[in-house]
């Protein structure tokens, strides 16, 4: 009944009005707050077309009363500039009341639905707190077991790496000793090796050990310092089949080689080398100018020539490659300890082929005598059968036809003894058995 009142009062009815309808609507619900959202629109429509119409005015006036027209104009613009204010103010004032109506209507159900909600999550978030603690206590369990088997562990390894430190540092001294015992032991045998009489020493004690690695044995396979025939007297003598034999000298020159390896600078060390290489020449000239090569006497056409060490072996075929074809050509063998190993391998596999062919040569003799002896058992033999044949049928005669034909006559005899009533002598206890034995 009082709404035309309002409507009619004015900005300030209208602003009482929306106050009014905005603290009611808290109390009428929807419906009313449709219905004030219509309202408010059909008055925004209104004053949209009052200020087209009021344009339309101005520009049909503007040409006779210009002036005036625009200063209505500015005047009613100003004004409805300030209504449009009014009015959005008011709108902004009704849209802030439904914003809080709306948030004091809707906060009960969200705090019961948070509640509820809250309820669930905490039933839920208890439950998997106890299944993940469940999960935690199992898992500092393992934890336990684990670490009381790595503390175990450690323990153990503890133990063997202090057992291994002991060790180790035993057998650091032990290396330590005997890197001091090999150094010494070295400026021994480089101070040995300097004197010419010390080297052939070692030489022969070097071959000694090759040989006996061989399995050579002495007076045996070998002999030591024996004289030749022609009064030579070389280190060591291999004995081959059929009085055979192959000479060695195991002293080799040494000191311009030791003199080498001591050199400081590379002058002293090239010097020294062909020095080295010069001397182990000499000593191949001075071989072959023995005689040491006596096929005649018994020897073979070649001479060894024992190296007794293989780093030195390499060094001569290294720095003068023409000195091993050389000294095969004047029939001298240069050996290291390894290739005088082969060649002791392949004298003794001589020696045994030879005496394999030796045995077998003995054999086929003993297999000659064998037969012919076989041939003379044989006729014998035969001899003896036809003799037993002969004896075997008389035999089968006498125990046969004959032994038949005189029982017959016992039989005969027998019966006649039985028709004259014959009584047979009495025999004593010697004419039983000998009548038996008959």
């Amino acid at each position: 009944m009082w709404m035309p009142a309002a409507a009619a009062s004015g900005p300030a009815a209208d602003r009482r009005w929306f106050r009014y309808t905005a603290t009611g609507s808290s109390h009428h619900g929807g419906p009313r707050r449709e219905w004030m959202t219509t309202t408010i629109l059909t008055l925004l429509l209104g004053v949209l077309t009052g200020a087209a119409l009021v344009l339309l005015v101005l520009a049909l006036r503007r040409r006779s009363a210009q002036d005036v027209a625009r200063a209505l104009i500015e005047q009613t613009q100003a004004q409805k500039l300030a209504d449009v204010q009014t009015l959005v103010d008011q709108i902004k004032a009704v849209f802030g009341d439904l914003s809080r109506e709306a948030l004091s209507a809707n906060s009960d159900d969200f705090l019961k639905l948070a509640d509820t909600k809250f309820a669930a999550h905490s039933r839920a978030g208890e439950a998997a707190l106890e299944g993940k603690k469940k999960l935690i206590d199992l898992t500092i369990t393992q934890m336990t077991t684990k670490l009381g088997e790595l503390g175990a562990a450690l323990q153990t390894l503890d133990k063997d790496r202090r057992q291994s430190y002991g060790a180790l540092a035993k057998q650091l001294e032990t290396t330590t000793q005997v890197t001091s015992d090999l150094r010494r032991t070295t400026a021994s045998l480089r101070e040995a090796l300097a004197n010419p009489q010390s080297r052939g020493q070692w030489g022969e004690r070097m071959a000694e050990d090759v040989l006996r690695l061989a399995g050579f044995i002495e007076d045996v396979n070998y002999r030591k310092q024996a004289q030749t025939e022609a009064g030579s007297r070389p280190d060591f003598t291999f004995l081959l089949p059929q009085n055979r034999c192959v000479n060695m000298d195991v002293k080799f020159p040494l000191a311009n080689y030791l003199r080498y390896l001591e050199a400081a600078d590379g002058t002293g060390r090239e010097q020294y080398r062909v020095s080295f290489c010069r001397d182990v020449r000499e000593r191949i000239r001075e071989v072959t100018t023995r005689t040491y090569i006596d096929p005649a006497n018994g020897t073979v056409d070649y001479v060894l020539v024992f190296i007794p060490n293989e780093q030195v072996y390499g060094f001569v075929h290294e720095h003068d490659p023409t000195l091993l074809d050389d000294a095969l050509r004047k029939k001298v063998v240069l050996c290291s300890p390894l290739t005088l190993y082969a060649v002791l391998a392949v004298i003794r596999q001589a020696v045994e082929n030879f005496r394999f062919e030796q045995t077998s040569q003995e054999i086929l003799a003993l297999l000659v005598a064998f037969r012919r002896e076989w041939g003379k058992y044989a006729e014998l033999m035969d001899r003896m059968g036809k003799g037993l044949e002969q004896a075997m049928r008389h035999y089968e005669a006498l125990s046969t036809t004959r032994s038949r034909k005189l029982e017959r006559q016992l039989d005969k005899i027998d019966a006649l003894r039985s028709q004259q009533g014959l009584a047979l002598p009495d025999l004593d206890e010697d004419e039983h058995e000998a009548m038996a034995e008959s």
